[in-house]
């Protein structure tokens, strides 16, 4: 893990601090940026969410997707936990704690924000820390590389209707309009560029020289990402900074659930350790930078939403390495079991 991935948490407190001192400073530029928009996108995030999103998906190799056979029990478990309940039980829980139990921490107008934005974090798995997550725990790299392939490809199709059907569930208005555009957006069109961008890299040889190269610039992008966010949330924050933590427990106990059931269910179907560790990973896994994309262009720069997000960015590294340990620590506990 490089020096940037191994200290995220960190870089992204300084970043709230930076936000946070920059917007109570410098008001009028980040209002000038908060305007510059073009059918409900803002158009400076989407410059730096692009940037944060190609540099991942370059990495991706699709044809790597017919491997996809030789394991398919984890990858149908890895699906199974990452489509079909990870969203629910990211909603539940954001229900349960929000609306229920930390109601009377909150302000009553922004719960539903507050909810949306876990929605949008789960609704999508990661396309880009899970394969250092994978390393982490010995994963099977082939197995690892199919399955964030084959996520990506249901990502397209997928994203817009599970966030539809909760944001309705949760009694949320949902503005399909601006939904569908960030789907073309931040995955249709970024994926297709990253495919054919791969395919001549590949062909000139420069691929993984341009990989390192654009590694620091998605991690910047992030960033300065949260720095605009924090710049814009930073007087609200200052006032309810009790807000993060709150939020960040159910986003944390989500994590912990959807991995271990998905370590727990790899178990009794047989699957190897080298596989169901990564399937953990994966099963458990945020895309931030779309829910991130998507928070901002649906419901704005200061919304709830947007906040919620981000708490995902701040708690991801710890929570998931915590994780890591888990399977690496259980390793002989899980091989006793596989028949």
């Amino acid at each position: 893990m490089g020096l940037f991935a191994r200290y995220l948490t960190l870089w992204v407190l300084l970043c709230i601090l930076a936000g946070i001192g920059l917007g109570a400073g410098l008001p009028g530029v980040f209002q000038t940026l908060g305007r510059a928009e073009l059918a409900h996108i803002n158009l400076p995030v989407a410059a730096l969410i692009w940037a944060m999103i190609l540099p991942m998906l370059l990495k991706i190799d699709y044809s790597a997707l017919h491997e996809g056979w030789h394991q398919r029990r984890g990858i149908g478990v890895t699906l199974a936990i990452n489509w079909l309940v990870k969203p629910f039980s990211m909603a539940l829980l954001g229900y349960v704690f929000l609306r229920v139990l930390f109601a009377d921490w909150l302000d009553p107008g922004k719960i539903d924000a507050y909810i949306a934005g876990l929605i949008l974090l789960a609704a999508a798995p990661c396309t880009a820390m899970v394969f250092v997550w994978s390393r982490l725990v010995g994963g099977h790299a082939q197995f690892t590389l199919t399955q964030v392939a084959l996520n990506d490809i249901i990502m397209i199709f997928a994203f817009a209707p599970i966030v539809g059907l909760l944001l309705g569930m949760a009694s949320i208005i949902v503005p399909w309009d601006t939904l569908f555009l960030s789907v073309l957006l931040y995955i249709v069109i970024p994926v297709l560029l990253a495919y054919i961008g791969r395919r001549m890299l590949l062909t000139q040889g420069w691929l993984d020289a341009v990989l390192r190269m654009m590694d620091p610039v998605s991690m910047g992008a992030l960033l300065l990402t949260v720095v605009l966010l924090f710049g814009f949330q930073g007087g609200q924050i200052l006032d309810q900074p009790l807000v993060i933590l709150l939020l960040a427990i159910p986003i944390t106990l989500q994590v912990y659930f959807n991995s271990m059931l998905t370590y727990w269910l790899n178990r009794r179907l047989g699957v190897v350790h080298a596989v169901a560790g990564p399937s953990a990973l994966i099963g458990a896994s945020n895309f931030f930078e779309l829910a991130v994309a998507a928070a901002i262009a649906l419901f704005g720069f200061e919304s709830g939403a947007a906040l919620a997000t981000v708490v995902g960015v701040l708690v991801e590294v710890p929570v998931m390495l915590s994780v890591v340990g888990i399977v690496n620590s259980t390793r002989q506990w899980y091989e006793s079991g596989l028949s």
